[in-house]
C-alpha cells in the first residue's frame, strides 16, 4: 500500500517505544522495549547508556517489521523526531564514542551536597558578569535564574555533569584532556543514530541544562565559568524542527531525523497548546505541568521554573513556558507494585483505591527524591502520615493517587498566581491517566476539569509534529497551527469534580501540614550518623 508516515522515537525514564502515525495522528505501528535501572545507592539511579541506544534501535526494528505485516513498506516512514526523558546526563569519549560512566537520571539525588556547596559559592565568591564586574549573595542567585530560567538543584543535569567530573576518574581525566563529550539522552541517540557524526542537543533540552543562555539560546560563558566546565565538551544548540541529519545504519537509514524535544515540551506540542495560556500536565514517572507563556519568559514569584517550550525551527523566535515539576508520581504506583508488593499491576492501584471512598487520614508525601516545585527541598523525604489500625492497602493506593493531584494543585495555584488567570480545564496525557478513579481524584482534589483525549500519546506526537513540519509534511507547520486542525480530533473524557469546596480544602490544608512534616530531614545528614 503506498502511503507516507512519520516516527517518533519516544525514550522515557523506564521504557522507549517508537511510534509510527499517519497525518491523522492514528497510531499505525509501534514497539515499545523497558531497559534496566540501576539504584547502586539510596537517592541513585542510574542508567547503561548502552542499554538505552539498544533499546531505541530494537523498538525501530519491530515497529518496522509491524509496519510492513500491516502492508506498508519501510519507505513510508519519510521522517523520524525523537523525545526523551531531560536532564538526564550521559558522559562519553570523543575519541572511542564510548560511555564514560552510567548516566545520571534526572530525578538521582546524589547531587545535593554539590549543590549546597555551588550555593555557597554564589554567596561567597558570586557570580563574574564581566570581567572585574562579580556579584554576590541573593543578586548572584537572582542573576542566575534570570540568565537560565532555572533554580540550583539536583535536577539539572549541568549540575550531574559537574558531579561527574568531579566524583568519577574517567570522566576527570576525559575533561581535562579534550576527550570528553556530553549531552542529554537525545543528544546520545542522535549521536549513535549518525554513527557518530552529529553532536548536538535541542534547545528545550538545553534549557535544563542550567549552562545555557534562556534569552540568548546559547551556552553562555558565565555559567560555564561557574560551573568550571569546558565548552569543548557541549553539543551544538539546535532548534527543535529542522533536518539535523539521517539515520545512518538499520533499516531507517537515509531517514531524515526532523524533530528533537524534550519529553515534557513535546507533550505540549503534541497536546496543541500552541497559544499563550494554554497548559497541559504529563503523568509518567514524574509529572509535568507546562504553561505556554508565549514569545516571553514570564519571571515566577512562586518558585516555577522558566523554559523553553519549543523553537519551530532555527530561524524562528522560540515560544517560552512556566514548568513545575513533580519528581515523583508513576513511579510510586511502581513502587507499591515491585517494592511493597501491594498490587501486581500498575493499573490494580485504581482498583484497590476505589474500595474506599477516601485514604482513611492517611497521607503520603512521595519525596523520594526530595521535593521539586514549588517546594524545592532536596532534603525532603518520603513519609507516610496518619496511619491508625484502620489503615488498608486501599487507604495507602487511594493516598498514593492523591499525593500526586495535590502536587499538581500546588503547582497549578502558582502558575494561576504568575499568569493572573484561572485555569478552567487542564489537559492530561502520559501513563497514569489511564487510570479513570487516578483522573476523578486529580478533578475533584483540584477543583478543576481534567480532559483526556482518546489518543494520549501526546509526548511522541509532538516529536513526529516537528518532524514533520520539518520537511512540510501533509502541509504541517507548526508556527501555523491551522495546518494542524486535523490532527488527533478523536474524542475526549472531562472528569469533572465532585468533591465539595469545603472538604476540598479541609484535605489540602492537611496535605500542607504533611509536606511540612517531611521537609529538612536529609539535612545536615552525615554518613557516620547514619552508621552509629
Amino acid at each position: 500500500m503506498s502511503e507516507e508516515f512519520v516516527g517518533s522515537l519516544d525514550c522515557g525514564t523506564t521504557s522507549t517505544r517508537f511510534i509510527v502515525f499517519d497525518r491523522y495522528a492514528n497510531i499505525v505501528a509501534q514497539h515499545q522495549i523497558e531497559f534496566p535501572q540501576y539504584y547502586p545507592e539510596p537517592g541513585w539511579h542510574e542508567q547503561d547508556p548502552d542499554q538505552i541506544i539498544q533499546a531505541c534501535e530494537d523498538c525501530i526494528d519491530e515497529a518496522v517489521k509491524s509496519l510492513e505485516a500491516a502492508g506498508y513498506p519501510k519507505s513510508s516512514i519519510k521522517v523520524i523526531g525523537i523525545t526523551n526523558q531531560r536532564e538526564t546526563a550521559i558522559a562519553w569519549s570523543r575519541r572511542t564514542g564510548m560511555p564514560l560512566a552510567r548516566a545520571i537520571v534526572w530525578a538521582d539525588s546524589r547531587t545535593k551536597h554539590t549543590v549546597a556547596h555551588l550555593i555557597s559559592a554564589l554567596g561567597k565568591e558570586g557570580l563574574e558578569l564581566d570581567p572585574g564586574r562579580v556579584v554576590t549573595g541573593k543578586e548572584a542567585t537572582d542573576q542566575l535564574q534570570a540568565l537560565t530560567g532555572l533554580k540550583l538543584s539536583t535536577y539539572f543535569s549541568g549540575v550531574k555533569l559537574r558531579w561527574l567530573i568531579d566524583h568519577h576518574e574517567a570522566v576527570r581525566r576525559a575533561h581535562e584532556e579534550d576527550d570528553l563529550l556530553f549531552g542529554t539522552v537525545e543528544s546520545w541517540i542522535v549521536y549513535r543514530l549518525t554513527d557518530r557524526k552529529l553532536h548536538v542537543t535541542e534547545v528545550s533540552n538545553a534549557s535544563r541544562t542550567l549552562l545555557m543562555n534562556i534569552k540568548t539560546l546559547q551556552w553562555d560563558s558565565v555559567l560555564l565559568k561557574f560551573f568550571q566546565i569546558k565548552p569543548s565538551v557541549l553539543p551544538r544548540i539546535v532548534s527543535s524542527s529542522q533536518v539535523y541529519g539521517e539515520v545512518e545504519h538499520g533499516p531507517l537509514k537515509g531517514v531524515k531525523i526532523g524533530g528533537l524535544i524534550g519529553d515534557q515540551q513535546g507533550a505540549l506540542v503534541g497536546n496543541k497548546c500552541f497559544h499563550q495560556g494554554e497548559a497541559k500536565c504529563t503523568f509518567g514517572t514524574g509529572a509535568f505541568l507546562l504553561f505556554n507563556t508565549g514569545n516571553g519568559v514570564v519571571k515566577s514569584n512562586n518558585g516555577l521554573l522558566g523554559t523553553v517550550g519549543y523553537q519551530a525551527g532555527p530561524d524562528t523566535n522560540p515560544v517560552y513556558a512556566l514548568e513545575g515539576s513533580i519528581a515523583v508520581a508513576g513511579s510510586a504506583i511502581k513502587w507499591l507494585r515491585d517494592s511493597m508488593y501491594m498490587i501486581k499491576s500498575s493499573a490494580d492501584i485504581n482498583t484497590l483505591a476505589a474500595s474506599v471512598d477516601t485514604t482513611g487520614g492517611v497521607y503520603f508525601v512521595t519525596a523520594f527524591s526530595g521535593l521539586l516545585a514549588p517546594y524545592w527541598d532536596p532534603a525532603a523525604t518520603g513519609m507516610l502520615i496518619g496511619l491508625s489500625e484502620y489503615t488498608t492497602p486501599a487507604h495507602f493506593a487511594r493516598a498514593t493517587l492523591e499525593a500526586t493531584a495535590f502536587q499538581t494543585y500546588a503547582i497549578l495555584e502558582c502558575m494561576q498566581s504568575d499568569a493572573g488567570a484561572d485555569l478552567k480545564q487542564l489537559k492530561v496525557d502520559g501513563g497514569m491517566t489511564n487510570g479513570d478513579v487516578a483522573m476523578q481524584i486529580l478533578a475533584d482534589l483540584g477543583g478543576f476539569t481534567v480532559v483526556r483525549p482518546e489518543m494520549r500519546e501526546s509526548t511522541a506526537l509532538g516529536s513526529a509534529l516537528l518532524a514533520g513540519s520539518a520537511i512540510g509534511l501533509f502541509g504541517w507547520d507548526i508556527n501555523r497551527p491551522e495546518t494542524l486542525v486535523e490532527v488527533n480530533t478523536k474524542g475526549h473524557t472531562d472528569f469533572v469534580s465532585k468533591l465539595d469546596a469545603a472538604e476540598r480544602r479541609k484535605r489540602w490544608v492537611r496535605w500542607q501540614r504533611a509536606v511540612e512534616r517531611s521537609r529538612g530531614w536529609d539535612d545536615h545528614w552525615d554518613d557516620e550518623d547514619d552508621d552509629s
